[in-house]
């Protein structure tokens, strides 16, 4: 009951004209640039950091979690429309969903697309209510020892999760851990990494190296890769479903949320994984296996819940520990130090209205969603119409103003610059940005548990290793050096299975007279 009267207290604040307008604009910031292709949620909400400054703390956030909710379902709009997933967690859905498309029946995937995330988002911001509490219970009774071996969990997951593989990913850790260097050491009082410069006596400003990395870089690079057009798939037709459709969908949305929350609310979860584990799961119990790869609404509908599901429970750990699991929630524990906040045990003590108010909003939120979607899918769909080169230019105009309004120096710019440059690199290398953000939020913080443990046990590394706990800690840790990797290659082998197996069916197909049909 405690529980219930929060989040009704939650209610109550985000119902107010002026956050239901925020969550409202979210929703529709967050489909629209998931809508377009690199413009994913992470980099929106990187861009309007800076913006949002002057916003209350519980606009700003039920703002960005709007983004959030939006870029995970927007991104679903371009891989069935283009077959080119604006976001990591929606590479699955491209598989079916554009093979739909292309049979003109792209309304029935978008359909069941927009419905599933819904179902998905209602059913997982139910168990981030129930979860979160209970965690952040469990959480306030970890001591420096336990929270440097979460964190190394953390830094292990980001590395193995959000890269293409563990070095690449260990390499944008490291990155993000060397620029987190960057100041005076607290304890010392010694300048690191600053050569000379008093600019970089304080540090550089986390929003800056998080629009350097991602808003810049992703337009150096499309420059360097030139602009392109892509032909976008008709949307005929009503969005709705029919009854059979609706028939084969709802078990594969329920499957794809069952899925996706419990792996997104572990520390080492994330949205790709679930994603491939319930396409992989429809198919395997689906009674129309022969329209895998030729365009199952059930290889749409499971893989869709399971990436919102995922979205939701990546908030998990984020408020209960401050561990982010993926690029958004990264940025978004930016957003939280921005204001001051840190979240973990003590978030839900000290700042539980925003804390409600925010979770209250993610109800909210995915209403709004299917009400805005199912509508307005062919405005959508015409937003990828828009030259590339316009969509970059205003990307560049808004990255520059925010850096100069976070900072007011000219100095700002050439970092952001600087930075930018960094991240084309980083690209070019096949280096993630995001485990380098998590690098430079975290690192900091490990770094002053672990010297505080050293002080607690006067030097002597055993306190890391001195309870069950942490030597528990320490064997996931372990294990996730082992395990994601041998997932990921056999989801891998499946996922280029499946692609030749529809590759081979659309050969087939092509060479059948124009009488023949495929049903």
């Amino acid at each position: 009951m405690d529980t219930f009267d929060l989040l009704m207290q939650g209610f109550a604040a985000a119902i107010t004209p002026a956050n239901l307008l925020w969550a409202l604009l979210g929703v529709t910031i967050g489909t629209a640039v998931g809508v377009l292709p690199g413009i994913g949620p992470a980099l929106t909400v990187a861009l309007l950091l800076p913006i949002t400054f002057r916003l209350e703390p519980s606009a700003a956030l039920i703002l960005f979690a709007g983004i959030y909710s939006g870029g995970m379902y927007g991104g679903s709009t371009t891989s069935i429309l283009l077959n080119t997933p604006g976001e990591s967690a929606s590479i699955v859905s491209a598989i079916e969903g554009n093979k739909m498309a292309r049979a003109g029946r792209a309304a029935a995937a978008l359909a069941t697309a927009a419905i599933g995330s819904f179902v998905a988002g209602i059913v997982a911001t139910v168990g981030l209510t129930l979860l979160a509490p209970v965690m952040a219970q469990f959480a306030i009774t970890l001591g420096p020892p336990e929270y440097v071996a979460l964190m190394a969990i953390a830094f292990i997951s980001v590395a193995a999760l959000l890269g293409p593989n563990l070095l690449k990913g260990a390499a944008g850790l490291v990155i993000g851990l060397t620029i987190g260097l960057v100041g005076i050491d607290v304890q010392s009082g010694q300048p690191r990494l600053t050569f000379g410069s008093d600019r970089l006596l304080d540090g550089l400003d986390v929003v800056l190296v998080v629009v350097g990395l991602f808003a810049i870089a992703e337009t150096l690079s499309h420059v360097l890769s030139g602009t392109g057009r892509s032909t976008v798939t008709p949307v005929k037709g009503r969005t709705a479903l029919s009854r059979e459709e609706f028939r084969r969908s709802w078990p594969a949305w329920l499957r794809g949320t069952a899925l996706g929350f419990p792996i997104g609310a572990l520390p080492a979860g994330g949205a790709e994984i679930p994603t491939f584990l319930s396409y992989a799961a429809e198919k395997r119990l689906s009674r129309h296996r022969g329209e895998f790869g030729r365009g199952a609404i059930e290889g749409v509908a499971g893989p869709e819940s399971a990436n919102n599901a995922a979205a939701a429970g990546v908030l998990v750990p984020l408020l209960t520990i401050g561990l982010p699991t993926s690029a958004t929630a990264a940025i978004i524990l930016t957003a939280f130090q921005s204001y001051g906040l840190q979240p973990g045990p003590t978030l839900f003590a000290e700042s539980g209205d925003l804390v409600w108010a925010l979770i209250a909003s993610l109800f909210i939120g995915n209403v709004m969603l299917l009400v805005l979607n199912l509508p307005l899918v062919k405005v959508w769909a015409r937003l990828l119409m828009l030259p590339s080169w316009s969509i970059y230019a205003a990307v560049t105009v808004f990255a520059a103003l925010g850096a100069f309004a976070a900072g007011g120096s000219p100095t700002d710019i050439v970092i952001l610059a600087a930075l930018g440059a960094l991240g084309m690199l980083m690209r070019l290398a096949d280096i993630p940005a995001a485990p380098a953000v998590v690098g430079l939020i975290l690192g900091p913080l490990m770094e002053a548990q672990l010297r505080r443990a050293m002080t607690l046990s006067e030097g002597d590394p055993a306190i890391l290793v001195s309870s069950p706990l942490t030597i528990g800690l320490w064997i996931v840790a372990a294990l996730l050096l082992i395990v994601p990797p041998l997932i990921g290659a056999q989801l891998g082998r499946r996922r280029r299975r499946a692609l030749r197996a529809a590759g081979a069916r659309d050969a087939e197909g092509a060479q059948t007279t124009p009488t023949d049909s495929t049903h």
